[in-house]
């Protein structure tokens, strides 16, 4: 399937700003040493602002290889996975639909809508209107270590204010770029109370990007078995969190799934379920 010059410049303009790529390069602080004036300061100035967007950001050049990998963490846009990341979603999208696979797209763990909101884009710029955009978070953050396993033990995700966004100001990223709609579903709530009886029949790409082992395991077990034959899973965090990986082999080895992974960048990763 060749996407005509108008699909190919819309959608290649999609990406680029979604990721505010050529942008100027402020980047998310998210952390400050410990017991540090600054750390104590910003404490302070959070607490005092409560229930406020606050945010503390750094400037920078923008470096367009950090960009392209997801290496930085853009302040103002709505994905931080970067270009080559974009592109695989972009081609795997086009991928079902050239090949008829059949099945909704869902990503589980959405952060500011990016990845999901350019599904919604691909989808439209091709006519599709048979499908489903699902947006999967608990639109609050991360969890804390549960118990259930050990390779979460210590995780800090949860601690990353940054990482909450609520499911509205989500919703006004998509109607930014004309995008809500009918296709587009959100499920909120932490993944193992939302997805087990998620109200999807099929799925042609589930992409995860839940961090830990618990959000990434939960997400496989309760969907996998919905991706179609010639659907895709993606994973986000496979080179970026060892406890993501490990979920992502532990899972295909309890299924003997051989499907080759291939690599994205240097955190993601894919196969085609066969």
């Amino acid at each position: 399937m060749n996407a005509s010059p108008a699909v190919d410049l819309y959608l290649e303009q999609m990406a680029k700003m979604l990721t505010r790529y050529g942008f100027e390069g402020r980047n998310v602080t998210v952390k400050l040493p410990r017991r540090s004036y600054e750390s104590y300061l910003w404490d302070v100035m959070r607490g005092a602002m409560k229930g406020r967007d606050i945010r503390m950001v750094e400037a920078g050049v923008f470096d367009a290889a950090r960009r392209e990998e997801g290496r930085d963490w853009p302040a103002d846009a709505e994905t931080m996975i970067g270009m080559r990341r974009m592109a695989n979603v972009r081609a795997c999208v086009e991928s079902v639909i050239r090949d008829g696979v059949p099945g909704d797209l869902i990503e589980t763990g959405a952060w500011r809508g990016g990845a999901t909101i350019y599904m919604r884009a691909i989808l439209a710029a091709y006519a599709e209107t048979g499908r489903t955009v699902w947006v999967a978070d608990s639109f609050q953050g991360l969890p804390q270590f549960d118990g259930r396993f050990g390779a979460d033990a210590g995780d800090q995700h949860h601690t990353y204010d940054e990482l909450a966004v609520s499911v509205e100001q989500v919703k006004d990223n998509f109607r930014r770029y004309d995008l809500l709609d009918e296709q587009v579903q959100f499920l909120v709530g932490w993944f193992s109370d939302t997805l087990p009886d998620a109200p999807i029949e099929q799925l042609a790409v589930l992409r995860l990007d839940g961090d830990m082992y618990s959000s990434t395991m939960d997400a496989l077990e309760a969907l996998y078995d919905k991706v179609s034959p010639g659907g895709y899973v993606i994973v986000d965090d496979y080179g970026a969190v060892p406890a993501c990986a490990k979920a992502i082999h532990d899972f295909r080895d309890a299924r003997d799934i051989d499907d080759p992974i291939e690599t994205i960048d240097w955190a993601g990763v894919f196969w085609r379920k066969s």
